[in-house]
């Protein structure tokens, strides 16, 4: 897109929020499937594209290979393209800028390797999510990064909407593992319930902050409840007057091109912003399962393994 485009795009944006229009959401994808590791897989990834095809929404996926592995699940990616989503760079071990023990030159490679592979696949895009939404625990770290991507031409890709999907799908699989399908139903709808909540808390952060509700866009993973509840959740956002824009079209609100002066640098645009602000009462990190295991804990839908 042109920089005049984008300039008329951020603009349109701005507008539209000013004026009140209905909240917009984007949703992306992270990790991929690995059929080597999971035999579902394929049947997970064609749930989630078909129902993505029938409400009419194009996502963006970003693969790591560590989760796709280098075969059959990089097919399953395919199929993405083919279906006219986008693919991004999730890197290829999926490490956490933000850890002590990654040192920005190993992450770099691993965006390097994961470019190398998933650069060939059609649909390609040149932006990044970073694993665990961490960009980096020391300013030579998140600065180097930046400097980094931005002479190899890439863009981030973060989320103004973050929740703990990957929590409420080891819930789910366990509970249908177990045999009891009646919790499962009832952690799916927590989930979707989870994911109204988040909506609703970082729109009314970005009000807060930016005076606006911006171009929302949404982390999922390719993962076992997402393929069994997204037509569930799509509908029920749409009943709370949301409505949906492609990805591509949603990174385009200049949210997502500040670079936020925070430290340890990552999560939501949203809640960076708000840090930055100095926005009293955030917790960090900003989602996690150690929020969301009291309330699912007492409906007794942890299981007792997996109680912390």
């Amino acid at each position: 897109m042109t920089a005049l485009r984008r300039a008329l795009a951020a603009l349109l944006f701005a507008l539209g929020s000013s004026c009140g229009l209905a909240q917009t959401l984007a949703l992306t994808f992270d990790d991929g499937l690995d059929p080597q590791k999971e035999p579902a897989a394929p049947s997970w990834n064609r749930q989630i594209l078909e129902t993505l095809h029938d409400a009419g929404i194009t996502s963006l996926v970003f693969p790591a290979l560590v989760r796709t592995g280098r075969a059959q699940g990089l097919d399953l990616i395919r199929d993405w393209s083919r279906a006219g989503h986008a693919i991004g760079n999730h890197t290829s071990r999926h490490r956490s800028l933000g850890s002590p023990q990654v040192p920005l030159a190993d992450f770099i490679g691993d965006v390097k390797e994961a470019d190398a592979v998933l650069g060939q696949i059609p649909g390609w895009t040149k932006m990044l999510r970073f694993p665990y939404l961490k960009e980096g625990n020391t300013l030579a770290k998140r600065d180097g990064m930046r400097l980094w991507m931005q002479a190899a031409g890439y863009r981030a890709a973060p989320v103004s909407i973050d929740a703990s999907d990957w929590y409420y799908n080891q819930l789910y699989a366990a509970w249908l593992d177990a045999g009891d399908a009646d919790k499962a139903d009832r952690v799916k709808a927590a989930y979707i319930e989870h994911l109204l909540d988040r909506a609703a808390y970082y729109d009314g952060l970005a009000r807060q902050v930016l005076g606006r509700s911006p171009a929302h866009v949404t982390l999922l993973h390719t993962s076992r409840i997402n393929a069994a509840a997204l037509g569930e959740l799509i509908a029920a956002f749409r009943a709370r007057g949301w409505s949906f824009i492609a990805a591509r079209t949603a990174f385009d609100d200049p949210i997502y091109t500040v670079q936020i002066d925070t430290l340890p640098a990552g999560e939501s645009v949203v809640w960076a912003s708000a840090r930055a602000a100095q926005i009293p009462g955030l917790r960090y990190p900003a989602e996690d399962s150690v929020y969301e295991e009291p309330k699912l804990r007492a409906l007794r839908l942890v299981p007792a393994r997996m109680l912390q």
